[in-house]
C-alpha cells in the first residue's frame, strides 16, 4: 500500500452513498465500485483476512483509494456505470461489445412517412421500434414489413427526386408514393397495421384485414379482396413462426455461463410477444469472477442508457436487483421486473438462454484463435458497431472483355459458406468495362435477395477502389437496402500482398492496416477467394465458347443445314470469309438466312 494511511483515510471518511475508485501506483483506475455506505464498503478491502482471492490480488496493487460522494445509492449506481465504461478498469468486469443497437424508425413528420433502419441517437422526430439484436433481425423485419405493407423505405433525397417509380415498385415491394400512385388515406392504412404489427398487435391487424377483405367482396372488387386475404395469410405464417407461446409485452431473458475463464452473457430478446432473437456477450472478466458478478454486472453496463423492457427474467440472483430497477426505471417512470424464474414458462425460456449461452460459449473458445479472433479485428478496425455475422466479396474476371464473369463468395463466423457463393454471367455491356459488370451482378444479386431469396450481408466487399464502391453504393441505394458496410479492397503497388488500402463507403480517408494485422489477413482471404472463383469461372464460360461452333446460335440453322454449309465451304474458316451472295448459293440457304449468318462473323458490320 506504499505510503497511504489507509486508517486515516477510514477514519474520515463518510457513511453517505457514493463511489469508490481503487487507483495503482501510477494512479490509474483499477476497479471502481458503489457503497451505500461509503465507511463501510471501503473498510471490508482493508481487513487483514479473509478476502477472496479476486479481492486480495486487487488491493495488493492499490496505492490510494478516491471517493465520490451522492446523494442517493441510485445515483452511485448511474454514476459507477459511466465510470467503468469510460475507465474500463481491470479488475472490473466489462462489456465489450456496449454500441448502440438498431432500431426500425418511422418518420412520423411526412405525407407519405418512410420505415428504414436507424442506429445512434434518436433526435429525428417519429416513432422507434426495437431495440433489435442485430442488423439482421432490422433486415428481416423490414423485409416482411414490405411484403405485408408496402411502406416507402427509400432515403428522403431519393424519394424527392424520382420522376418515375423505381425498382421497389416493380418487385411490388412499394406503392410508389413519390410519383402519385397511392393516395394519402390508401397509404395511411399500410403504415397504421405496420405500427402495429411492430407494436405486437398482429391480431387485431388480421381483424381489420378481415373485415375488409369481406367488405371488398361484398362489394364484388375481388382483386382488393384476394390481396387482402395474401395478407392474412402472410401475418398468419408470421405469427406462427415468430411468436412465443404464452408471452405478451416486452421482455429480456438474460442468463450467463462461465467456462474456461471465459465468461458469456446471452440475451434474448422479446418485443410484444415476438421473439426478435438473441446475442452474445463475452465480457472482459477478472478471475475467480461468479456467474451471478457477471450478471450483476453486466445489468446496468447495458441498460442504464438504452430502453429497458418491462420485465427482466434472469440465470442468477441479482445483487440490489430493486436498486437497479428503480435505476432504470428513473428515465422512463416505469419500473421493471428483474425476477429469477423458477418454474414455468418463463423458467424454460431461461434455460433456454443458458444452453445457448453454452453453446456460445464452446464455440468461442473452439475458435478461440481462429475465425472469432480476426473477426473481433475486423470489427475494431472497420470501426463496426458489432461483429460481423455475414459477409459478401464481388469480383469480376474476363480476358480482354471476353467471357467475363462476377462472382460472389460468402463467409460467417465460421468461415467460407460454400452454399451461398454464386456466380453471373455478364451480358450486354462493353468488352472490358469492369464498372459495369459489378453493377449488372450487384443490380441481379441484391434484386433477389429483397424479394427474400436470402440474408444480406453486414459487410460488401468490393475488389476494387473508389469507382467500384460507387457502383454499389448507387445499386444498394436504389434498391433502398441499408446497415450494409461498404468496404473497397484496392491492390497496392506492384500487387504486393499487405499493402492493400480500404476505402469505406461514406469516409474520405482510407485505411491502411498492417502487414500483419489479423483483419487484414481475413481480408485477403475473402478477397482471394472471391478473385479464385471468379476465375474459375471464367475459364469454364470461355471454354465452353471456344468448343461451341458460332452457328449453333443462329436461329434457322438446324444441325442439317451445319453439317451441309461446312462441306460446301470446307469450314469455318472459309465460312467467316464468305459474302451474302456466297452463302445463298448453299442449297437450303435463303437470303434471310444468310443475312443472318453474316451478321453473326461481322457483328462490327450488321
Amino acid at each position: 500500500m506504499s505510503d497511504f494511511d489507509s486508517k486515516e483515510f477510514l477514519r474520515h471518511l463518510t457513511h453517505k452513498p457514493g463511489v469508490y475508485r481503487m487507483l495503482d501506483e501510477n494512479a490509474e483506475v483499477l476497479y471502481v465500485g458503489k457503497a451505500r455506505d461509503l465507511k463501510k464498503r471501503v473498510s471490508s478491502y482493508f481487513r487483514r483476512s479473509g478476502l477472496p482471492p479476486k479481492t486480495r490480488a486487487l488491493m495488493e496493487r492499490t496505492h490510494s483509494v478516491e471517493v465520490t460522494v451522492t446523494h442517493t445509492e441510485t445515483e452511485a449506481l448511474i454514476l459507477e456505470s459511466n465510470l467503468i465504461k469510460a475507465l474500463r478498469p481491470r479488475y472490473n468486469i466489462l462489456l465489450r461489445d456496449d454500441k448502440s443497437y438498431p432500431y426500425i424508425f418511422l418518420s412520423t413528420g411526412h405525407d407519405f412517412p418512410r420505415l428504414g433502419f436507424h442506429r445512434g441517437a434518436r433526435r429525428e422526430k417519429g416513432r422507434y421500434f426495437g431495440p433489435y439484436p442485430s442488423t439482421g433481425a432490422v433486415r428481416e423485419t423490414l423485409n416482411l414489413l414490405q411484403k405485408l405493407f408496402p411502406v416507402r423505405q427509400c432515403q428522403d433525397s431519393f424519394y424527392r427526386n424520382r420522376s418515375r417509380p423505381c425498382l421497389q415498385y416493380q418487385i411490388k415491394r412499394c406503392t410508389a408514393p413519390c410519383v402519385g400512385l397511392i393516395d394519402k388515406h390508401a397509404y395511411a392504412e399500410d403504415v397504421q397495421h405496420a405500427v402495429l404489427f411492430l407494436e405486437g398487435r398482429s391480431d387485431q391487424v388480421v381483424q381489420e384485414l378481415v373485415a375488409r377483405m369481406e367488405a371488398a367482396a361484398e362489394r364484388l372488387d375481388y382483386e382488393a379482396a384476394a390481396r387482402y386475404r395474401d395478407q392474412i395469410a402472410g401475418l398468419r405464417r408470421i405469427q406462427e413462426r415468430q411468436y412465443v407461446s404464452g408471452a405478451g409485452g416486452d421482455l429480456d431473458v438474460i442468463a450467463c455461463r462461465i467456462q474456461g475463464g471465459e465468461a458469456c452473457v446471452e440475451v434474448f430478446f422479446i418485443r410484444g410477444g415476438r421473439n426478435l432473437g438473441n446475442k452474445a456477450f463475452f465480457p472482459k472478466t477478472p478471475a475467480h469472477s461468479t456467474e451471478a458478478e457477471v450478471l450483476t454486472a453486466f445489468l446496468p453496463q447495458y441498460y442504464l442508457d438504452k430502453y429497458t423492457p418491462e420485465e427482466l427474467l434472469v440465470s442468477h440472483e441479482i445483487a440490489d436487483a430493486g436498486l437497479l430497477a428503480s435505476a432504470l426505471g428513473s428515465d422512463s417512470g416505469r419500473v421493471p421486473r428483474i425476477s429469477r424464474p423458477q418454474r414455468g414458462e418463463r423458467r424454460r425460456w431461461v434455460k433456454m438462454a443458458l444452453e445457448n449461452a453454452d453453446i456460445a460459449l464452446s464455440a468461442r473458445l473452439a475458435g478461440k484463435m481462429g475465425m472469432q479472433r480476426r473477426l473481433e479485428a475486423l470489427q475494431d478496425a472497420l470501426g463496426l458497431a458489432q461483429l460481423p455475422a455475414r459477409m459478401e466479396c464481388f469480383d469480376i474476371s474476363h480476358t480482354m472483355g471476353e467471357a467475363t464473369v462476377a462472382s460472389c463468395v460468402v463467409f460467417d463466423a465460421n468461415g467460407p459458406l460454400k452454399s451461398d457463393y454464386r456466380r453471373f454471367n455478364i451480358e450486354g455491356i462493353a468488352p472490358g468495362d469492369d464498372y459495369a459488370a459489378m453493377r449488372q451482378a450487384l443490380e441481379r444479386r441484391y434484386t433477389r435477395l429483397k424479394k427474400g431469396e436470402g440474408k444480406l450481408p453486414d459487410i460488401l466487399f468490393i475488389d476494387g477502389g473508389k469507382g467500384q464502391i460507387r457502383q454499389a453504393s448507387e445499386v444498394l441505394e436504389e434498391l433502398q437496402i441499408e446497415g450494409v458496410v461498404i468496404v473497397g479492397v484496392a491492390k497496392g503497388p506492384e500487387r504486393r500482398p499487405g499493402m492493400e488500402t480500404l476505402f469505406l463507403s461514406g469516409q474520405s480517408r482510407p485505411i491502411i492496416l498492417p502487414a500483419d494485422a489479423a483483419a487484414l489477413h481475413l481480408i485477403q482471404q475473402i478477397r482471394d477467394e472471391a478473385h479464385r472463383f471468379a476465375i474459375t469461372g471464367h475459364r469454364q464460360r470461355r471454354a465452353r465458347q471456344r468448343r461451341t461452333s458460332p452457328l449453333e446460335q443462329i436461329h434457322g440453322l438446324g444441325p442439317k443445314r451445319r453439317q451441309s454449309l461446312l462441306k460446301q465451304f470446307g469450314g469455318m474458316q472459309e465460312i467467316a470469309r464468305a459474302g451474302v451472295e456466297d452463302l445463298v448459293r448453299a442449297p437450303g440457304i435463303s437470303k434471310a438466312l444468310a443475312l443472318r449468318i453474316y451478321d453473326a462473323f461481322h457483328p462490327d458490320k450488321a
